[in-house]
C-alpha cells in the first residue's frame, strides 16, 4: 500500500473519474474536497456562538476569540473554515436563526455554485496615442493594423484598443479628438473583417466613440468609469455587446494622490453590486468585472485584491485583471517599465489561480506560453 498527498490544485472531479467513482458520487465527494475560508467581521456575539455550534455540528469550524462564549464584547470577528457541501447545509440551518444569521446565510449562499471559467482569455492591449505609460504599446494608425494581426497570431482572444490614456496623471481629451485618433484603425479592422478572427474591445467611456466602434464589429466596451454614463449603457444594450465594469477611485488625473480605503474589498464589492444592477436594468446581459489594479489604489490595495480576487466570484461574472507592467511592480522592486515582464507574469498567474479568467496584457505571446504550461499542469493527474 502506498500513500500520495494530492495537491490542492488537483482537478478533483477528473481524479474521481479516473478511479471510476459514480457520477452521483463525484458530485457529492468533490464538494467535500476543497475548503473555503471566510473572514466574518463584527458579528454579534450571540450569533457567533450559535454559528460556532452549527459549524461544528456539520464538521466545519468557526474560529472566534477565546472569550466569545462569555459574551464580554458586543461583537467579534471570526474565521469560518468549511467545504462546499458543509456550506450548503449551514446556509439552510442559519435561515431560521436570530441575531442577523439569516442575512449571513444569504451572503454565504452567494459563494455556493459559482461558475468556473476554465478557458483563460488573453486580452492584448493596443494604444493609439502618444502618452500611454508603456511606450511599446503605443502605435500610430499606420502601424496598428500589423500589430493587431501579430497579436492574433500570437494567441490573443481579445484585442483592447484605446485612444485615450488613463494612466495616473493623464489629461482628458474631447470625444472628437478621441474619435479622430482611433477612427482609421476601427475602419481598417472592419474592412479586413478581423472581427471574425478575434473579439475587439474598445477602451473608452465616450458614447460617440463607442457607437462608432460597435457599428463596425467591436463587441466589448471596456469602461474605466464602470458604466457611469447612461448613454454608454444604452449603446451596449442596443448592440448586445459585453461590458467591462471597472472600479476606480477618483479621476485619472489625481487618482493616485493618496487614495485610501477602510476596506478595499468591501468598497469594490458594493460598487460592483450597484453597477451590475444598473447594467441589468438597461438590459446588458454579458458583464465582466475588473477590480481596477492601479486605478486609485495603494500597493497594499492592489496586492490584497489579487490575493483575494476569489471573493468576487460570488457575482458569477468573469473577472478581468490588468496588472501588466504597472507601477505597483516598481513599488515592490524598483524597475523600468521595459523590465517588468517577469513580475507581470507572476501577478497574472496568481490572479488566474484566484479566479481571473481574462488577463489584459502588453505581451501576448509570453502569456500564451505561460498559459500553455499552466494548462498542461491542470490537465495532469496522478
Amino acid at each position: 500500500m502506498r500513500v500520495k498527498r494530492i495537491s490542492n490544485d488537483t482537478d478533483t472531479k477528473e481524479l474521481l473519474r479516473k478511479i471510476d467513482v459514480s457520477k452521483e458520487g463525484i458530485k457529492i465527494i468533490s464538494s467535500k474536497m476543497k475548503h473555503m475560508s471566510f473572514f466574518i467581521e463584527q458579528i454579534r456575539t450571540p450569533a457567533a456562538n450559535i454559528l460556532k455550534q452549527e459549524a461544528l455540528s456539520i464538521g466545519a469550524e468557526f474560529a472566534v476569540p477565546k472569550d466569545t462564549i462569555l459574551c464580554k464584547d458586543e461583537r467579534v470577528d471570526g474565521v469560518l473554515i468549511i467545504n462546499q457541501k458543509e456550506l450548503n447545509y449551514l446556509c439552510q440551518k442559519l435561515k431560521a436563526q436570530p441575531f442577523g444569521l439569516k442575512d449571513l446565510s444569504l451572503k454565504l449562499k452567494d459563494h455556493l455554485n459559482t461558475k468556473s471559467f476554465q478557458d483563460i482569455k488573453i486580452m492584448g492591449v493596443l494604444n493609439i496615442n502618444s502618452d500611454s505609460f508603456y511606450a511599446k504599446s503605443r502605435f500610430d494608425k499606420n502601424e496598428a493594423l500589423k500589430r493587431v494581426v501579430d497579436m492574433v497570431e500570437d494567441g490573443a482572444n481579445i484585442i483592447d484598443i484605446g485612444a485615450l490614456s488613463s494612466r495616473p496623471g493623464s489629461d482628458k481629451i474631447s470625444e472628437d479628438e478621441e474619435l479622430e485618433r482611433i477612427r482609421d484603425i476601427i475602419d481598417l479592422i472592419y474592412k479586413n473583417r478581423l472581427y471574425e478572427r478575434v473579439r475587439f474591445s474598445l477602451d473608452s467611456y465616450s458614447p460617440k466613440v463607442i457607437s462608432y466602434a460597435l457599428q463596425r464589429g467591436f463587441q466589448i466596451v471596456n469602461d474605466i468609469t464602470g458604466l457611469e454614463n447612461d448613454e454608454v449603457c444604452k449603446l451596449i444594450s442596443q448592440y448586445d455587446a459585453s461590458a467591462v465594469i471597472m472600479h476606480k477611485k477618483g479621476d485619472p488625473k489625481t487618482m493616485q494622490d493618496n487614495p485610501s480605503y477602510v476596506d478595499v474589498i468591501d468598497e469594490i464589492d458594493q460598487f460592483f453590486t450597484h453597477r451590475i444592477k444598473k447594467a441589468e436594468a438597461f438590459g446588458i446581459k454579458d458583464i465582466i468585472l475588473d477590480v481596477g489594479i492601479g486605478f486609485g489604489k495603494r500597493l497594499q490595495d492592489n496586492l490584497v485584491l489579487i490575493k483575494h480576487l476569489e471573493h468576487f466570484k460570488h457575482f458569477n461574472k468573469e473577472l478581468l485583471i490588468g496588472a501588466s507592467r504597472k507601477s505597483m511592480i516598481d513599488d515592490i522592486m524598483p524597475t523600468q517599465v521595459e523590465d517588468r515582464l517577469s513580475a507581470t507574469l507572476a501577478l497574472h498567474l496568481r490572479a488566474i489561480q484566484n479566479g481571473a479568467s481574462i488577463i489584459r496584457v502588453h505581451d501576448v505571446l509570453e502569456h500564451k506560453r505561460v498559459l500553455s504550461i499552466l494548462r498542461a499542469l491542470d490537465e495532469t493527474t496522478i
